[in-house]
């Protein structure tokens, strides 16, 4: 194996390695609901960016309540026809 002719200095190792510096979060406060987010990003607690609803995350929650009741329904059923 090759072996380096010199060591290499501190200087130069650090400036190789100047870009992996770790940077400070910032964040803003979500106009509708207030919370820290991210900036340029969907708010995670209420789903809005730029005054839009994005995720409506009622709709889908009611959707995956209703879900989920169909389901336990249907394996209440299966259970009683077993029995």
């Amino acid at each position: 194996m090759a072996e380096p002719k010199k060591r290499l200095t501190s200087t130069r190792s650090g400036g190789r390695r100047s870009h992996l510096y770790l940077r400070k979060l910032i964040l803003t406060s979500c106009p509708k609901c207030h919370s820290p987010a991210l900036p340029h990003r969907i708010c995670l607690n209420c789903g809005y960016y730029k005054g839009q609803d994005i995720l409506k995350f009622e709709e889908k929650t009611k959707a995956k309540d209703d879900r989920r009741k169909r389901r336990d329904e249907a394996l209440t059923e299966s259970l009683k026809e077993k029995k």
